[in-house]
């Protein structure tokens, strides 16, 4: 299982329920790297996409405490281990994890590849994703040159859990 993330500085990821900063750039490599695969994310990550629907072209397993909750186009779990379960018989190369902040720390012992685009701004952020470079058993596997977009800096990273 993988984690696509984009970062600011302080390892932020958005605030108020949105993303700050975006990079159009960011966009379509998140769309290549997810591909055609599974992304797994949080109930309020799915209402922060257009239209608050499920990503096409991919299957969606939305994690949530809610038990009420539904979606067209999505599955619906209500556990870390319930949303591994559902992926269990996939190539794990294929399963990303796309957010929010609980659903990021809560699978990231999971995954063994971060695609993470490190965006060289520092908005205001309200929530975060753990910074990697905290963590011994996460090392940078490699990295982009430095591109710019309106004025702004961004780098695309692979990380590597060597404990996965």
């Amino acid at each position: 299982m993988n984690i696509v993330v984009a970062v600011y500085e302080d390892w932020g990821i958005g605030r108020d329920g949105g993303q700050p900063v975006v990079v159009k750039a960011d966009r379509r490599h998140f769309k290549e790297v997810t591909g055609s695969g599974t992304v797994i994310l949080g109930r309020r990550t799915l209402e922060d996409f257009p239209g608050g629907k499920p990503l096409k072209g991919r299957r969606n397993i939305i994690l949530t405490r809610d038990a009420s909750f539904s979606v067209d186009g999505g599955e619906v779990v209500h556990s870390v281990s319930e949303a591994i379960r559902a992926v269990e018989s996939e190539d794990p190369d294929s399963v990303f994890v796309i957010g929010g902040e609980s659903v990021y720390t809560q699978m990231l012992p999971y995954c063994r590849k971060a695609f993470v685009t490190r965006i060289f701004e520092n908005p205001l952020s309200d929530v975060f994703f753990p910074d990697l470079d905290t963590f011994p058993e996460w090392e940078i596997e490699e990295s982009s040159e430095v591109f710019h977009e309106d004025g702004i800096e961004y780098q695309f990273y692979t990380y590597l859990n060597t404990e996965a």
